[in-house]
């Protein structure tokens, strides 16, 4: 009976064995792939894809044998592929033969593709197919396409004389862009500056960024590709270092700026408070791995711009003279819990005294997922070491909407509204839209929200569009921060 149960053991062992390998010619068993086709983003010429991976599944009872893989343009195609280890572009024809996929196995493909220089300003599209000829003479085709433009490059360039930088072609900048300080760079509108990793805009002369509500200036990553299906690169933080403003470094102007995806947001180092450091209208500082506006010691002004998830502070104030007029500060970044403030301001760090000689928030929403999101550090005698005659700490709110604590007798706020409902809201039910999974924001209130009608109409009256153009005075209650609503309510 042993004897028995060991030769049907063996014969079962024999069969399996021999299933595994076993390989069809049945024209009706063929590969299956992951994708239809393989898409490169639109990528800037001369410069090397990231690698995209195409999975060929055999999910047939017998192996299959693919007698050749190859691309339909042979030697001319653009495109890069490595089969199972196997370089296609390693033989004059790109192909590649003899390969088997055993039952239920899988063959990966590795895809990349450098287009070439089309000299002009259009965007151009690449393709090609990879054909994948079976052992029983079937052919099966993978599309592949990649679309480009041409971009103009520049690598450690220094500004040194007056420039203008316009929107003709993309510009993508490596080892930083940094202007002189006897020079002016101006970025026209509707242009985009592509920054490598590490790659940054330092402005030791002065800058000027003329962008508009149609065709702002985008300062961003140069990744154009995507981390999945639904989340490119570009709306993922640290892509890039970042716009740094040196001490020397004075009358900046930011008009319609979209800056994103950096390391920081705009870093202003210390300088005189005689003349102004920097201005900002109408801008956008998003989703960065650092401060959004860091200002120590510094003149700045900002209108109507949004400042919004950031993993530091979104506003950093150490000293200087700021104010903020229908500013929305929104700390709601989704990737770590230890992200900064809102606001944060200071006129004490580490010892070190700065004097805070105006720092106003007028008609501004600073909120966030915390019921607490404004701290501040100041000069405190009884702790600390330094001795310091007539300190300055001077703040102001004004028609604000917040997430905070406030003491109904401080004179720094006027007519706060305070941004506490419940809890496990966390804030997020004033706007129209938070989607964290694919990082799309949308900070205009919704018609819900007591953010609407929260704002100064004094105030209004001077600075009556908001940052979309809306006129935030058409209704006689303008609402707070740089968004008027645009009617879409909490239910909708």
């Amino acid at each position: 009976m042993a004897g028995v149960l060991w030769l049907l053991c063996a014969l079962s062992a024999i069969t399996a064995c021999d299933d595994y390998d076993t390989f069809t010619t049945d024209r009706s068993a063929v590969l299956l792939f992951d994708r239809d086709t393989v898409a490169f983003d639109t990528m800037f010429t001369t410069i090397g894809s990231s690698t995209q991976t195409l999975v060929a599944y055999n999910k047939g009872d017998r192996g299959l044998r693919i007698a050749s893989v190859r691309l339909e343009r042979g030697a001319a195609s653009p495109f890069r592929v490595n089969v199972d280890g196997q370089d296609l572009s390693q033989t004059a024809q790109a192909a590649a033969a003899d390969f088997e996929v055993r039952r239920r196995d899988s063959l990966i493909v590795r895809i990349e593709v450098t287009l070439p220089h089309f000299g002009d300003t259009a965007t151009h599209t690449e393709e090609d197919a990879l054909v994948f000829t079976l052992e029983s003479g079937v052919a099966q085709r993978v599309p592949l396409s990649a679309s480009g433009l041409d971009a103009i490059f520049m690598r450690g360039h220094v500004v040194e004389a007056d420039t203008m930088l316009t929107g003709s072609q993309p510009i993508v900048v490596y080892d930083s862009l940094v202007v002189a300080p006897a020079a002016t760079l101006t970025i026209a509108s509707g242009t985009t500056l592509y920054f490598h990793d590490g790659a940054g805009l330092k402005v030791r002369g002065r800058l000027l960024a003329q962008g508009t509500l149609e065709a702002p200036v985008v300062l961003r990553g140069d990744r154009t590709d995507h981390m999945f299906d639904y989340l490119p690169y570009d709306r993922l933080p640290s892509r890039w270092e970042g716009l740094t403003i040196a001490t020397s470094s004075y009358s900046n102007e930011l008009d319609y700026v979209d800056l994103h995806g950096a390391c920081f947001g705009v870093a202003c180092d210390s300088s005189s408070l005689e003349q102004s450091t920097i201005v900002l209208r109408n801008c956008r500082i998003h989703n960065v791995g650092g401060h959004g506006i860091s200002a120590q010691h510094v003149q700045l002004t900002a209108v109507n711009c949004e400042v919004s998830n950031t993993l530091g502070h979104c506003v950093y104030v150490f000293g200087g003279d700021v104010s903020f007029a229908f500013c929305t500060l929104a700390q709601f970044y989704p990737l770590d819990a230890r992200r900064g403030d809102a606001l944060f301001v200071a006129n004490l760090m580490d010892e070190v005294y700065r004097p805070l000689i105006c720092a106003d928030f007028l008609s501004c929403v600073i909120t966030g997922y915390a019921d607490d999101v404004i701290m501040g550090s100041f000069y405190d005698p009884r702790t600390s070491d330094l001795d310091i005659n007539d300190p300055q700490q001077n703040f102001l709110f004004d028609h604000c909407f917040m997430a905070t604590v406030v003491d109904d007798d401080d004179p720094s706020f006027i007519e706060p509204l305070l941004d506490d409902g419940p809890a496990t809201e966390s804030h997020e039910h004033n706007f129209r839209l938070l989607d964290t999974h694919a990082f799309i924001y949308d900070f205009s209130p919704v018609a819900a929200s007591r953010i609407c009608g929260a704002a100064s109409t004094a105030l209004a009256s001077i600075v009556p569009a908001d940052r979309m153009g809306r006129d935030r005075t058409a209704d006689g209650k303008p609402d707070a921060g740089c968004y008027e609503c645009a009617g879409t309510g909490a239910d909708e």
